[in-house]
């Protein structure tokens, strides 16, 4: 499936027996890119992707103006929704990465290599907010692969080219540069991505595609572009190498989401205005706003009003490239942080951590006899925090699916339940004991966001 954000990659095949460069003399100009082509395109794959979607079914949906007002209108049925990307072969057992948006929720994916052998593939891990997917291939066997690189090491003006499945025409090759790196943010519509920008064409159907160097080695997997009309205008962004390699070994740990390490920090990018006002000599970096009590940057010393300027000596300006730079080390791993405090810089260990469980999240849903079946909420800890993207103070329970009834009356996963009929909630037993009395009208205090609504209903 191809997103309005969509992205290529290039890739390269298995591994190259020897260094290819970029040509010059006047037969290898003749012959272009052909023989590094030849040697990266049997590890790019074409991804067929069948999902069950739940579709609602209204005589007014084909009308623009009832359409908007009736949209809550009709049966909800089950549909079939085909997707179509590509993919990049990682290793020889038939490891594969793509995009979470062409193979996430999938229930039917179907691989084809470029010698047109195909294969059933099963997702292994996945993460929508990093929008990459691992999938493995059912009974493969010395796979043509690409060897990644260290993106770290790739840099602005460098030749690449881009491998994938546009349109679905067929496997297309296009070229370009690197034109920039460390995006992040509004720039390309995710604020919790990074990415390696470039000008090398790319079209739907090109996502989960490679992005290749001139020596053959995978340095970026498609994701997105930024466009106006739907097509390419030569502004496309690859997710990075090195958090591909993360993610292929979680894949082979077994784990089926990806495990993030925790900050347990707020923050916001150091611009003109808030470096005068801290006395630091340029922007950059990202000042510490607020701590949780168990953050492992408070344990390393990290206070409010310092200002973090680099990671691992990588330097980062935004909390999406701070992130990212701990993704890359990976769980378990210490990273060094360097921050400027009243303008004196230091160093300090990190210990990355996975956000802690603590306490549990008691996950309930409201069974029949209850005022909202199916209704499923959990305890606030810092894990539910990190993967709701919720507001750093947050207590209490959050909406973790609404069931058929709770949707149908405005409440939302991820809303944060403060009372209940005028009961304060603080658990997910609370909010059982007050759904389960008899009630005719249930008034609900939520917080989503930054806003707190109220939600009133006669059952």
């Amino acid at each position: 499936m191809f997103r309005i954000l969509t992205t290529v990659l290039l890739i390269i095949a298995a591994p190259l027996a020897a260094e290819t460069r970029v040509p010059e003399k006047q037969m290898e100009i003749q012959l272009g890119f052909a023989p590094l082509v030849k040697q990266a395109t049997p590890a790019v794959v074409n991804i067929y992707a069948k999902r069950i979607v739940q579709a609602r079914q209204s005589p007014f949906q084909n009308d623009p103006f009832f359409r908007g007002l009736f949209r809550d209108f009709g049966e909800v049925r089950p549909q079939v929704q085909n997707s179509l990307g590509s993919g990049v072969i990682l290793s020889e057992d038939g490891y594969v990465v793509s995009n979470y948006h062409v193979v996430g929720d999938a229930a039917e994916i179907r691989v084809v290599l470029n010698d047109r052998r195909e294969f059933d593939a099963e997702v292994m891990l996945a993460d929508e907010d990093s929008d990459l997917a691992i999938l493995k291939l059912d009974g493969a066997a010395d796979m043509p692969y690409l060897n990644l690189r260290d993106s770290d090491g790739v840099e602005v003006g460098e030749l690449v080219l881009a491998i994938g499945n546009p349109f679905g025409v067929g496997q297309t090759v296009s070229s370009g540069i690197v034109s920039g790196l460390a995006r992040s943010g509004t720039a390309t519509g995710n604020g919790r991505g990074y990415f390696i920008q470039t000008d090398a064409p790319i079209n739907p159907g090109n996502s989960g595609g490679a992005l290749i160097d001139v020596s053959g080695q995978l340095i970026g997997v498609n994701t997105s572009i930024l466009t106006r009309s739907g097509g390419s205008n030569g502004i496309g962004f690859a997710i990075p190498s090195n958090l591909v390699a993360q993610f292929v070994a979680q894949a082979r740990q077994g784990h089926e989401r990806f495990q993030r390490p925790w900050a347990g920090m707020n923050g916001q990018p150091v611009d003109a205005d808030i470096a005068a006002s801290l006395g630091l000599d340029r922007p950059g970096g990202i000042v510490v706003s607020g701590l949780q009590k168990v953050s492992p940057f408070l344990e390393a010393g990290i206070e409010p009003g310092d200002v973090i300027v680099a990671v691992d000596g990588q330097p980062v300006n935004t909390p999406a490239e701070m992130i990212f730079r701990m993704s890359v080390a990976g769980l378990g791993e210490e990273v060094t942080v360097t921050a400027v405090r009243n303008g004196k810089s230091f160093d300090t260990p990190v210990r990355l951590l996975a956000a802690p469980e603590k306490p549990q999240r008691d996950r309930r849903q409201m069974g029949k006899s209850t005022a909202l079946p199916g209704l499923q909420v959990v305890n606030i800890n810092p894990a539910v925090l990190a993967e709701y993207g919720l507001p750093l103070g947050s207590t209490g329970v959050v909406v973790e699916d609404p069931g058929p009834f709770g949707g149908q009356v405005g409440l939302r996963k991820g809303d944060i339940l403060h009372v209940i009929n005028g009961e304060t909630v603080e658990t997910t037993d609370d909010v059982q004991q007050v759904l389960s009395g008899r009630v005719r009208v249930l008034a609900f205090d939520v917080q989503r966001g930054l806003q707190r609504l109220v939600i009133r209903f006669r059952l």
